[in-house]
């Protein structure tokens, strides 16, 4: 009897130390979290592609993975607390609406990863790089919107037929506004007389505010529609689509991500959004990840333009041929994506 309760004892031993090994190596297991910007997963650009970038990631390293949506700028700080309350090793931000909360929380967890995209944090105003002191836990991966833009703008002032393209923009922030200038600036270096139309909105979640602007540029004569924020400048693109005009997607290439206006867009004007945040991941899980800015530029592959799908055989050589010119000239001279003309 004593060595059966013996024996009992020592199996019910074993097994808690075997349950609480397996806890610690659970523990142990790195984990990614998204906090998703107000266009949410499947705004079928920017959100939508960080979100499958950092679950690739994660996925080819190993390591665990969630997400979070938020309805409002009000719940970016309560997202990031609730990611990293739930274990997150690093939490990655969408957006420059986001850069506030991604500070505050990067300075009170210092010990926990962050990457935000479409955000970079000046000097402070003693000078020092707050990368290497406040933030020296944050990466921003940045990209060169201007430059896509400007290749877009390039395209669509030379199929325009009526010398009036238009774009639908969500709210008047730093990437977006780098769009909009390098767009005009690219249309502008084809044609000086063209008019370039354009609204911001208050939303980037607003489609059919979106789609109201862009039937109000094309009944002003707009025959090109770039959509430039998220689900509001799909709803634009959707105005171009209906109305039998010309579209131009952002941020993705939205032949494949917004089919149901595939049709109508000549182009997207891409920002290899999955590709930085796979990579990011991958550097995260190899301990490779530094702080600082990461920009993705026409020069490094990371922006440009996607396909011309059903459009190629319809777009002129000449057309294409200043596209290319265009792109050779950014390589040489950067700055001239936002100069003024």
């Amino acid at each position: 009897m004593t060595k059966n309760l013996l024996f009992l004892t020592s199996l019910i031993f074993l097994t808690s130390l075997i349950s609480a090994c397996s806890r610690n190596n659970n523990d142990d297991k790195l984990q990614v979290g998204v906090v998703l910007g107000v266009g949410g997963e499947k705004d079928k650009s920017f959100n939508e592609y960080t979100l499958q970038g950092a679950q690739e990631g994660a996925k080819i390293t190993g390591l665990d993975f969630s997400y979070i949506n938020s309805n409002s700028i009000s719940d970016f700080e309560k997202n990031i607390e609730t990611q990293i309350s739930e274990g997150i090793d690093l939490v990655i931000t969408v957006g420059f609406l986001m850069s506030d909360a991604t500070a505050a929380m990067a300075k009170k967890y210092p010990k926990v990863k962050f990457v935000i995209i479409d955000s970079a944090y000046p000097p402070n105003n003693d000078g020092v790089d707050p990368y290497t002191k406040d933030l020296k836990n944050v990466t921003s991966l940045m990209f060169a919107e201007d430059q896509a833009g400007y290749l877009a703008g390039t395209l669509a002032a030379c199929v325009s037929e009526t010398n009036k393209i238009a774009t639908v923009s969500g709210q008047e922030i730093p990437p977006v506004k780098r769009f909009v200038t390098g767009f005009q600036n690219g249309a502008k270096k084809v044609n000086p007389k063209i008019v370039t139309l354009n609204q911001y909105s208050s939303d980037f979640n607003d489609p059919v505010t979106g789609k109201n602007v862009g039937k109000n540029f094309i009944t002003q004569g707009a025959d090109v529609i770039f959509g430039v924020g998220g689900n509001t400048g799909n709803g634009g693109i959707l105005a171009a689509k209906e109305a039998g005009k010309k579209a131009i997607g952002v941020d993705v290439d939205q032949y494949y991500s917004y089919p149901e206006v595939k049709e109508a867009l000549i182009t997207s004007a891409i920002k290899n959004i999955d590709i930085a945040t796979i990579k990011a991941v991958k550097d995260f899980a190899a301990g490779q990840l530094k702080p600082g800015i990461q920009l993705a530029t026409i020069e490094n592959g990371g922006v440009g333009l996607a396909p011309y799908h059903e459009w190629d055989a319809k777009i002129s050589q000449a057309c294409k041929d200043k596209v290319k010119e265009a792109e050779n000239a950014i390589k040489i001279n950067p700055n001239i994506t936002m100069e003024s003309k």
